[in-house]
């Protein structure tokens, strides 16, 4: 970690507000951009890209040649786990991921130990990162939540219920517990190794936050990202760490107290004025732009923008999409986007 003083979105995961919000764009390194398109042709696989350090240095630093963002986010995945742990992944052209379904007998075949000597190529993109980006940008690490790893591990795919990762924590409580263990354990590993990489802050993605019970709530997200913060704590103190829980709506604030993540991800069907009541101002927000507002553009694009934008302007607040981009969205109006955040 690094000193904030010329990082404006670090210093406002930490809690100092600034003149103006600081903006980064989920998936900002990715399909919309032609040059993210042509990297990705010069690679064997999805996976291949995300560990060769060469392409996702490039494809990470892409969207910054292109515009003013606050921030660098490493190019890699969620998913990057369950391979490190030896589970099958692989990533299908208009499929997306798919994996080998584990069972509560075949968590005995992953193998914790062999994560970080997997993951090397991965630290060793955020190190050249670290070396790359101008001294004001800030470096972001993440990996996913172990909630939201599971359901792929368990579904073998996405889906939009996570039935059977529910199921499964149902039916099979105690191998579920197994696996959201050894989730958390490397989870906290891989983070540590991510700051030791250069990482300034990282952010923990709870894709899968929606479709849970209060009561599924706390046990599979609240707890083990809980978990896994205090873990990284011991190791790194004062960690700075974004939380982004998506669907986890009125759980929200539940989240942010037991977990104690410094800066909160909102996804865009959360209320404004419910985020704005319901935490506390010590707590940075982050977002949230509806993606597919920037898909459209114009004065809509704009008008909520600056709604977002006066909504928490008493408080620290890094402007972003409500979830990732779209590879639909046109590169001029995410240009728009950042000019109208950073100038106004």
């Amino acid at each position: 970690m690094t000193d904030t003083a010329h990082k404006p979105l670090l210093a406002t995961v930490l809690g100092q507000q600034q003149e103006r919000p600081p903006i980064w764009i989920m998936r900002q390194a990715g399909r919309y951009l032609p040059e993210y398109r042509e990297t990705r042709a010069r690679s064997k696989g999805f996976l291949d890209l995300c560990y060769s350090p060469d392409l996702a240095v490039e494809v990470s630093l892409q969207p910054l040649r292109r515009f003013a963002l606050d921030a660098a986010i490493m190019f890699s995945d969620i998913l990057v786990i369950p391979d490190a742990l030896g589970q099958s992944v692989r990533f299908e052209v208009g499929e997306g991921p798919v994996l080998e379904p584990i069972t509560p007998e075949g968590l005995g075949k992953l193998r914790p130990e062999r994560v970080l000597d997997h993951l090397a190529p991965v630290l060793e993109t955020l190190r050249r990162l670290r070396a790359a980006l101008p001294p004001e940008k800030t470096l972001i690490g993440f990996c996913g939540s172990p909630w939201t790893v599971a359901t792929y591990m368990i579904g073998g795919r996405g889906s939009t219920d996570q039935a059977a990762a529910r199921l499964f924590a149902l039916q099979h409580p105690q191998a579920f517990d197994k696996l959201i263990d050894i989730l958390v354990q490397v989870s906290i590993d891989y983070l540590v190794a991510q700051f030791a990489a250069g990482a300034d802050v990282v952010q923990l993605f709870e894709s899968w936050a929606l479709n849970l019970d209060e009561v599924a709530f706390a046990h599979q997200v609240i707890g083990p990202n809980k978990r896994i913060i205090e873990g990284v704590r011991a190791r790194v103190p004062h960690a700075p760490i974004i939380g982004f829980p998506r669907g986890a709506a009125g759980n929200i604030a539940a989240y942010v107290a037991a977990t104690g993540v410094n800066a909160v991800g909102l996804d865009y069907a959360t209320p404004l004025g419910f985020a704005r009541n319901s935490l506390p101002h010590t707590v940075a927000v982050q977002g949230n732009l509806d993606p597919l507002r920037l898909v459209a553009g114009g004065a809509q694009m704009e008008d909520r923008a600056r709604q977002i934008i006066a909504a928490f302007a008493d408080r620290p607040h890094i402007f972003n999409l409500g979830h990732g981009i779209v590879p639909q969205t046109p590169i001029e109006h995410v240009a728009r986007l950042v000019d109208l955040v950073k100038n106004g």
